[in-house]
């Protein structure tokens, strides 16, 4: 099983924020989460964008994103949620954040096997940590390219 017995596959080695438990200073377990697009769908909303049971479902493997780096204060279960914004949005909303540990990027891994680092343009969605919780579905502000990139490389439509 994946990861099993070596947890570091889940962390990005880029991140370098640590944690404190039960009064010790210790790095973060994990940094990755898995794409919404593989539980219900929640943000989508499902009824409009195909998400995906198993892996010969998904329609466009090497512009579908399964694991990526989430920032370390929006992680607030396994999934990493994207709000779908059409390719001619004008404004949308960032649900939950991507990481930027690579100077305003984040790293993703795809359907397909193959990876990638993809550097965002907008303020917005590049948060800087705070080790405190962020909120969900804020509006993405001159993020909204990032968010339509992001939503072109989660899914499509029915």
């Amino acid at each position: 099983m994946l990861g099993q017995g070596n947890f570091t596959v889940w962390k990005c080695p880029a991140d370098k924020v640590m944690v404190t438990v039960q009064g010790r200073r210790l790095p973060r377990v994990r940094s990755n989460s898995m794409s919404q697009v593989f539980d219900f769908g929640g943000w989508l909303p499902a009824s409009s964008w195909r998400v995906y049971a198993k892996g010969s479902d998904i329609v466009i493997p090497a512009k579908t994103w399964v694991l990526g780096d989430e920032h370390p204060d929006s992680i607030n279960d396994a999934a990493m949620a994207v709000k779908i914004a059409k390719p001619d949005a004008k404004t949308a909303d960032i649900v939950d954040y991507p990481a930027s540990f690579h100077n305003g990027a984040c790293g993703f891994s795809y359907a397909d096997g193959h990876s990638e680092i993809h550097k965002w343009i907008g303020s917005k969605i590049k948060a800087p940590v705070k080790n405190t919780g962020m909120s969900l579905n804020v509006p993405a502000g001159d993020s909204v390219k990032d968010i339509i990139w992001w939503s072109d490389n989660t899914t499509v439509a029915r």
